[in-house]
């Protein structure tokens, strides 16, 4: 009786939580939606920036960042990321692939939704599963991230500049547990993805070769999508394009 209670509590909070991110989310697309499309030809045109090609590209800066990543799979996670400025490839539109990584625990509802699964397909296999189902306590998520980001860059008033784009990802993502550790669940955790992410970002300088960053970031990964949002801290050291000294 009490566990069904906490699983109908524990459901009844996924639910709200998935309603608060649900609109989160949409604000946020609604957002890097009207930027992207803002981004055309016309609007680069307007850029300060000169037009560049691949030729140009060179690692000339890096940016390390913190942030908080929300999602109804697995418990709130902080990140750790670094991204490298490789320049710009045409007007305003920087390269920057980067490197994250975060940990977390899977959130309950979806370690009772895995036991549930479990039990019904050992009935319909014709075993017995344990008395009172499968428990597979804690389970411990990780996700080791390798982006592409390409993003346009504008200059905007008060001396900072706002960038808006998408990216692609691999995602190697890694389960472990005192109950699943070298079993096929074990397995059926650990995986290496594909996904995409559409994010924005505003930068200050807060000296001539170094800025100070904040942003957000939807990323979509199968069924574990989820919004983060970042900040850092930039260190230049290549050559600043037209337009790019404030």
């Amino acid at each position: 009786m009490t566990k069904c209670a906490s699983g109908s509590a524990s459901g009844m909070r996924r639910v709200e939580k998935w309603r608060h991110l649900t609109w989160r989310h949409s604000v946020a697309a609604v957002a890097t939606a009207v930027v992207l499309m803002s981004a055309s030809p016309r609007g680069a045109v307007a850029q300060d920036f000169i037009d560049y090609d691949y030729a140009n590209l060179s690692f000339r800066g890096i940016s390390f960042d913190v942030g908080q990543l929300n999602t109804d799979n697995v418990e709130d996670a902080t990140t750790l990321g670094v991204r490298f400025d490789l320049g710009y490839i045409g007007p305003g539109f920087r390269i920057t692939p980067g490197v994250t990584y975060w940990e977390s625990t899977m959130a309950q509802a979806e370690v009772d939704q895995f036991e549930t699964r479990l039990t019904e397909l050992n009935q319909t296999q014709g075993g017995t599963p344990p008395l009172g189902g499968f428990d597979l306590g804690v389970i411990d998520r990780s996700d080791v991230i390798v982006t592409l980001d390409g993003e346009y860059v504008w200059t905007i008033p008060f001396d900072m500049y706002f960038s808006a784009g998408v990216g692609v990802s691999a995602h190697f993502l890694n389960g472990s547990g005192a109950a699943i550790d070298g079993t096929f669940v074990e397995d059926l955790l650990d995986s290496a993805s594909a996904g995409f992410n559409l994010h924005a970002a505003l930068e200050y300088p807060i000296a001539e070769r170094v800025r100070l960053y904040g942003g957000s970031k939807i990323e979509v990964l199968g069924d574990l999508n989820y919004f983060e949002f970042r900040g850092g801290l930039s260190f230049i050291w290549g050559e600043f394009v037209e337009g790019e000294i404030r």
